[in-house]
C-alpha cells in the first residue's frame, strides 16, 4: 500500500521541464543521450502511470494526489511557450491575445490627437484679449463659452490635421509616435472627433457668444485645415506665413464674443501673432530640417539656406515687435503694457540677431531653439501684459 503511494507522488512531482525521469534501467540507458523530452511523450507517460496505479484503500483516498473523488492535475501552461510581449504593447491577459488599453490611455491618445500644447498657447492670447476689450473682467459665461469653444475649434483642426498628415508623421522622427502612426487611434475614431469638435466649436461659440464669434471660428477651422493642411504646407515654403493666419484668429473670436463686433485694437493683436510665428516656428524648422525634406514638406529652411533663414526672422521679427509697439496708442494701453512691449521685444530682436550672428559664423550648434524657445516665453509674457494692463489705468 505504501509503495503504491510513493508511486503517486512520484508522478504528482514529474516537471516536464527538468530532465525525463526514467522508470527502468532500459528506459536510463536509452534516454540520457536525449536532454529533453517531447511534450507528447511526458504526457503519455503520465497518463500510463496514473492508470496502472493500484487503486488506494478507504484509509488512502483522499489523502494522497491522487484520491477517490480526485483528478490527477497538472498545470498545462507549462506545456505553452507564449511570445514575449514587447514593454509598449498591452499586458495580455487570459488565453485570448486581446489587445486592449485602459481608459486613461485610450483618453491620452485621443487627446493626443488634439495637441493640447498648441491649445494651451491660443488660449493665452485669448483670455487677456476678452479682458482687453471688456476693459476689465468679462461676462463669465461668455468668457466661459469662448474659452471651451476656442478650445474645441483647435482640437478638431490639430485632429482633422493629424488625420491628413499621418502620412508623412510616420516619416518624420518628431512625429513618428504620434497615435495615428503608432495605430493606437484607428483613423475613423480620429476623423469622428474631429468633425464632432470643429461642430461641437461653432454651436458653442454661436449659443454662449454670438454668431460673429461662431463664423470667426468656423473660419479658422477652415483655414487651418484646408487653406495650410491641404493646399499650403506640402506646395510652398510660405506656408506657414499665411497658413499661420488661422493661429491668430482667437483674438478676433474673444474679441467679437465680447463686444459683438471688431475695431483696430483686435486687427493689430491678430498682426502681433501673424508676424511672431515665422520666427517662432522657421527655428524649429532649422532643427528638424532633415525631417521635414525627407517627408517632402517645403519649409523654409529646407529650400533655403540658413543665412536666408536667418535674415527673414529678423524681418519678420521687427515687424512684430513695431505691431505690438502700435497697440499703444491705438488701444490705450496704459505703463505695464507699454513697458513689457518694449522690454520684450529688445529681447526678442536679441535671440533673432543672436542666431543670425550664429549663422554668419557657420557654427556648427546654431541652437535655433534658443529662439524657438524665447518666442513663446514672448507671447506668454506680452499677452499677459495685455490682461494686466487694463486694471492698472
Amino acid at each position: 500500500m505504501s509503495g503504491a503511494r510513493d508511486d503517486r507522488s512520484r508522478v504528482s512531482t514529474i516537471d516536464p521541464r527538468d530532465d525525463f525521469v526514467p522508470s527502468s534501467p532500459d528506459e536510463a540507458a536509452g534516454g540520457a543521450a536525449d536532454d529533453s523530452v517531447p511534450e507528447s511523450t511526458v504526457a503519455t507517460t503520465l497518463r500510463m502511470t496514473a492508470l496502472d496505479a493500484p487503486e488506494p484503500d478507504d484509509d488512502a483516498a483522499g489523502s494522497g494526489p491522487v484520491g477517490e473523488d480526485s483528478q490527477l492535475r497538472l498545470d498545462d501552461s507549462i506545456f505553452r511557450s507564449e511570445p514575449e510581449q514587447p514593454a509598449d504593447r498591452p499586458e495580455v491577459v487570459s488565453d485570448s491575445i486581446t489587445v486592449s488599453y485602459s481608459r486613461g490611455d485610450r483618453f491620452k491618445h485621443y487627446l493626443a490627437l488634439t495637441k493640447p500644447r498648441i491649445i494651451e498657447l491660443l488660449l493665452v492670447t485669448t483670455v487677456p484679449t476678452m479682458i482687453l476689450a471688456a476693459g476689465g473682467m468679462p461676462d463669465l459665461g461668455v468668457a466661459l463659452a469662448t474659452i471651451i469653444g476656442g478650445a474645441a475649434a483647435a482640437g478638431g483642426a490639430n485632429t482633422f490635421n493629424s488625420y491628413l498628415d499621418r502620412d508623412i508623421d510616420q516619416v518624420m522622427r518628431r512625429t513618428e509616435n504620434r497615435p495615428l502612426v503608432t495605430g493606437t487611434v484607428p483613423p475613423r475614431n480620429a476623423l469622428i472627433l474631429a468633425w464632432t469638435l470643429s461642430v461641437l466649436a461653432v454651436v458653442i461659440l454661436w449659443i454662449g457668444g454670438n454668431p460673429l464669434a461662431a463664423v470667426l471660428g468656423a473660419a479658422a477651422i477652415l483655414m487651418y485645415v484646408v487653406g495650410y493642411t491641404m493646399l499650403l504646407k506640402r506646395r510652398t515654403p510660405q506656408n506657414i506665413v499665411w497658413g499661420g493666419a488661422a493661429g491668430c484668429m482667437p483674438v478676433l473670436i474673444a474679441w467679437a464674443a465680447v463686444t459683438g463686433g471688431l475695431t483696430w485694437a483686435p486687427v493689430l493683436l491678430f498682426l502681433i501673432i501673424f508676424f511672431w510665428t515665422p520666427p517662432h516656428y522657421w527655428p524649429l524648422s532649422l532643427k528638424y530640417r532633415d525631417d521635414y525634406e525627407s517627408a517632402g514638406v517645403p519649409m523654409l529652411p529646407v529650400v533655403a539656406k540658413p543665412s536666408t533663414v536667418s535674415v527673414r526672422i529678423i524681418r519678420y521679427s521687427w515687424l512684430m515687435v513695431l505691431t505690438s509697439l502700435l497697440l499703444i496708442p491705438v488701444a490705450g494701453m496704459n505703463w505695464v503694457y507699454s513697458a513689457a512691449a518694449v522690454a520684450l521685444g529688445a529681447l526678442f530682436l536679441f535671440e533673432a540677431y543672436a542666431l543670425r550672428a550664429r549663422v554668419r559664423k557657420h557654427a556648427e550648434q546654431l541652437s535655433p531653439m534658443r529662439l524657438f524657445n524665447g518666442s513663446i516665453i514672448y507671447l506668454s509674457l506680452l499677452f499677459l501684459a495685455v490682461a494686466i494692463d487694463p486694471f492698472m489705468g
